[in-house]
Parts: C-alpha cells; structure tokens; sequence
C-alpha cells in the first residue's frame, strides 16, 4: 500500500492506495477537487464540511445515472443533436434541486446531519 499526498481545495491529505491505483486515485481526487472548488466559486455556500457534502451528492447523482453511464462506456459518440438529450432531464434535475434543498435545510441549524 502507497501513501500519495493530495491537495483538495487547498488541504492537503495524506491518503493510502494499493500498488498501481495511483493515477485512478489522483483522477478521482481531481473530480473531487473540481465539484468542491465550483460549488466554493458559486459563493453560497462557505463551510468546507457542506460544500463536501454537496459535492458528494453531485458526483453520486452522476454515478447513479446507468444508463447514460454504461451507455456512453459502449456507444458510439452520439451526434451532436443527440448529445444534446443525453443530458440529465428535467425530472433529474428537479429531484436533484429538491434534495439539496433538503439538505440545506437540515444543515441549517448547525452544520451537522446528526
């Protein structure tokens, strides 16, 4: 097991990751890095702990999306007319706003879920 150091919207965190899973650890840490600094840029929201939070919601929400995932891993690349409907629905995307007003209703009070 390797100890590679990262940065993630400026900390820095010494993480554990078995023999050869460094680039797939340092990609995932860059995904992180992004969701978390774009939601920080957004302004709205300062505490690290929420802005953690809703940017592991997001990238779940991306992830839990099978079809389009596993979809895009075998497919041809669509045309760009058809690119353009692969993108999450209204359905989605209202879900997705209605959870993260939840959330930030329940962090609201203090900070914590719990």
């Amino acid at each position: 097991m390797n100890q590679v150091e990262v940065r993630i919207m400026g900390q820095g965190y010494l993480l554990g990751c078995p023999e050869g899973g460094e680039d797939r650890l340092k990609d995932a840490v860059a995904r992180v890095d992004a969701a978390m600094c774009k939601i920080r840029d957004a302004g709205k929201i300062k505490a690290r702990d929420r802005i953690a939070v809703l940017a592991a919601l997001n990238l779940a929400f991306e992830l839990s999306e099978p079809a389009a995932a596993n979809d895009a891993a075998v497919a041809p690349t669509p045309a760009p007319a058809a690119a353009a409907s692969a993108e999450p629905g209204e359905a989605g995307q209202a879900a997705l706003a209605a959870l993260l007003a939840r959330l930030d209703d329940a962090l609201s009070d203090d900070g914590q879920l719990l």
